[in-house]
């Protein structure tokens, strides 16, 4: 019987390190893509918390403008995670918009937090992407290195 566990647990692991990779990949398109699609269409429930920060740190374009470029960055993210050769650009990309996803939590404390520790549904929305930058991270280290350039003198 433990023979038969122990061959159960290395093809269930053996199953989770093939799937762990094309997994994140697809979950990481799947929250870019569609968050993106909504802000695109005008219906994403992010507008309010977004539009506010805009207000506190940029000041030189239109929000429409801003707004759409935004929706515009968060599909071409989830896209480039699944265009095979990008998603180094996609991680890069994903660290950007995380740095800045991350600002409502210091520029603005009362939507994000009810009291010390205790996020509003806004701040919970914003700290589930630690989830996301993990899954970033499990693609990121899964990734070949470059081949050197060859050294020309």
């Amino acid at each position: 019987m433990q023979k038969m566990i122990q061959n159960f647990d290395i093809h269930f692991i053996h199953r989770l390190q093939k799937l762990e990779v094309p997994l994140a990949r697809t979950a990481i398109f799947i929250v870019y893509f569609w968050f993106g699609l909504l802000k695109l269409i005008g219906v994403s429930p992010a507008t309010p918390l977004v539009q506010a920060l805009f207000k506190k740190t940029i000041v030189f374009i239109p929000f429409d403008t801003f707004y759409i470029l935004f929706a515009i960055f968060e599909v071409v993210i989830g896209l480039l995670f699944l265009i095979h050769g990008f998603k180094r650009l996609g991680i890069f990309l994903l660290a950007l918009h995380l740095i800045a996803t991350v600002l409502p939590l210091i520029f603005l404390p009362e939507l994000t937090w009810q009291a010390f520790l205790v996020p509003t549904l806004e701040g919970q929305y914003i700290l589930k992407n630690i989830l996301i930058a993990a899954s970033a991270v499990v693609v990121g280290a899964r990734l070949l290195p470059r081949p050197a350039e060859p050294n020309i003198n």
